[in-house]
């Protein structure tokens, strides 16, 4: 099922051209929302030489041309993805990923057919020294596996508008620190193994392999082998055994879940063969356990 999806993505993918003509242009269907946080709404991206910021979720038809504006672009996406365009390659944005557009380059991004949806930030930094490193990059699209915290600090900053200027300048500091921060983590391989794991735990159910994680990784199975041994004391497939046992815990708290649903929405095509695990991995059997937790209630 994880090998059919990456190659329907890859199927996606092969539909979209790398282009030489750009247009300045903006589509968003009805369905989709976006919040804008201007210099004039924080006062404070003024010092942070950050021209606007805004949060969106992308339903329906979404995308973005440009011929080059004279400042950078960051894209933050959580949940769904889309597609970037340049003149030297077409990639897919993928959750816990960064996409980096310096000035003056054109480029077009838009909504992934493959997902129909997509939640992300968005940073226009200015053209200053202090992006400069992060300009340096290039066009890339990167892991970054501080998302999630970026949509939170968004939330914060965008309930903040109007009142606390000590606070708000607190949020957009760790923001910035954030994203400037991840350019010395870029070429490290520990940050996409975290953000490969971040992604497993939302996506349990897929039959994730040892080899599927190296290639999302760009790593060789032996090097995954090593980093995750080094940042959680296992092997991939321990980890991955360990996400499940512990969300099988969480959810057999509940009564409304039968142990055939929890073993689906983990990933056991076979009930019988996640009893088997869960009882290797925690002692007792789904049922006992279940047993047990409401007894202890």
């Amino acid at each position: 099922m994880f090998k059919n999806k990456q190659n329907l993505c890859k199927s996606i993918i092969e539909q979209f051209c790398v282009k030489s003509t750009w247009e300045d242009e903006v589509y968003l269907s009805n369905e989709c929302e976006e919040r804008f946080l201007s210099e004039s709404d924080i006062p404070e991206f003024k010092s942070e030489d950050i021209f606007m910021a805004g949060m969106a979720n992308l339903v329906d038809g979404y995308h973005v041309e440009r011929r080059g504006v004279d400042v950078h672009t960051l894209l933050f996406t959580i949940e769904g993805g889309g597609v970037l365009t340049t003149q030297t390659s077409v990639e897919g944005i993928e959750p816990y990923s960064i996409v980096v557009l310096p000035a003056h380059q054109p480029y077009r991004f838009e909504l992934n057919p493959q997902y129909k949806h997509w939640r992300m930030i968005w940073f226009l930094p200015k053209e200053t020294e202090r992006w400069l490193p992060v300009a340096n990059l290039g066009q890339k699209v990167l892991p970054f596996h501080d998302c999630e915290r970026m949509w939170a600090l968004m939330t914060l900053l965008y309930h903040d508008i109007g009142h606390r200027a000590s606070y708000r300048k607190l949020l957009v500091s760790e923001v910035c620190r954030l994203i400037t921060g991840f350019e010395t983590q870029t070429s490290d391989s520990t940050v996409r193994v975290q953000a490969l794991f971040n992604l497993i735990e939302s996506q349990l159910h897929l039959p994730w392999t040892v080899q599927a994680m190296a290639e999302r990784t760009f790593l060789s199975e032996v090097q995954l082998g090593r980093i995750c041994k080094q940042l959680y004391g296992v092997s991939p497939r321990s980890r991955l055994i360990n996400l499940r046992m512990d969300k099988a815990c969480d959810l057999l708290r509940n009564n409304d879940w039968t142990i055939g649903m929890i073993a689906e929405r983990l990933g056991y095509k076979d009930p019988f063969n996640f009893t088997h695990r869960f009882s290797k991995h925690v002692g007792c059997s789904p049922t006992d356990f279940r047993k047990r937790v409401i007894n202890n209630a």
